[in-house]
């Protein structure tokens, strides 16, 4: 634990060569100089902000390796007083702060890779073959409390995604999708509950991924159709937008994207992408 007197330490160390206002003046009068100080700093105003936050994360970064990192040894500790003390000094340290994170963050891609490479995330759901059916044969629900839900956020509210809530909707136990006479919009709950905004690329990795892994001859046609493109969710504020380039739905359309999208590759799409530790590949397959 850093003592008192390493916390002074570093603040004098930090602070030595900045201005400071003399004695016995009345509070209005420092702040009058402290104004004044701000604005013959070389820079102005601004350059004096920057410096001061520069020094307060300073002082942060030093106290925490006092307390448990490399200074805790003492002739590391007062060589890094020293160093804090002058300009270049401080640059020089926060460069090596900037190093060590990206060397850090960069571990961290590692070993999430090889994380993947041992253990892929487990589907986060299944969708039953009585559920894919119904969608088939668009048999829809309505609007649910899963959507309710939805439409009661603050963020969904101030986007303004649904006026009015939309009827075309097929709601189940991981979401609701809203259908379009050319477009479906997919709405996992989990996404949005965790805020959508950071999932919308991560869906669409996940679908990448999946239309790789989908095996040939696993249903009959094509293995993504023609008149089938994929869209990020951020239109619609939703997990995933399915198109069809082409309307009315060509034939075998609904039934491939509730056979093989809702009962084959959303579940394991909704594992990685919901996965906030799962790392993607540095290049998933595109082409859909």
């Amino acid at each position: 634990m850093a003592s008192d007197l390493d916390t002074v330490r570093v603040l004098r160390a930090l602070f030595n060569d900045l201005p400071r206002p003399p004695q016995g003046l009345t509070e209005g009068e420092t702040m009058a100089w402290m104004q004044q100080a701000m604005q013959e700093f070389e820079g102005g105003e601004m350059a004096y902000t920057i410096e001061h936050i520069t020094r307060n994360s300073i002082v942060d970064i030093v106290l925490r390796l006092r307390e448990d990192g490399h200074l805790r040894d003492d002739a590391a500790f007062e060589n890094t007083l020293q160093q804090v003390s002058t300009p270049e000094g401080r640059k020089t340290f926060m460069d090596w702060c900037i190093q060590a994170q990206k060397s850090s963050d960069a571990t961290s891609r590692l070993l999430n890779r090889a994380k993947r490479s041992l253990m892929d995330p487990s589907p986060r759901f299944s969708v039953s073959i009585g559920d894919v059916q119904r969608f088939i044969d668009g048999a829809v629900t309505g609007p649910g409390p899963l959507l309710a839900e939805y439409l009661s956020r603050p963020d969904v509210r101030g986007i303004g995604v649904y006026e009015e809530p939309p009827g075309q909707v097929y709601e189940f136990d991981w979401g609701f999708i809203v259908e379009e006479p050319a477009a479906w919009h997919v709405y996992v709950a989990e996404a949005w509950r965790k805020g959508s905004v950071g999932y919308f690329e991560r869906f669409l990795q996940a679908w990448h991924m999946e239309v790789a892994a989908v095996p040939e001859g696993s249903m009959p046609g094509p293995l993504v159709p023609e008149a089938l493109s994929v869209e990020p969710g951020i239109g619609s504020f939703s997990s995933l937008t399915l198109i069809s380039k082409v309307h009315p739905l060509p034939e075998g359309l609904r039934q491939w994207v509730g056979e093989v999208f809702l009962g084959q590759m959303l579940g394991a799409m909704a594992g990685r992408a919901l996965e906030d530790d799962y790392d993607f590949p540095l290049e998933v397959p595109q082409g859909f």
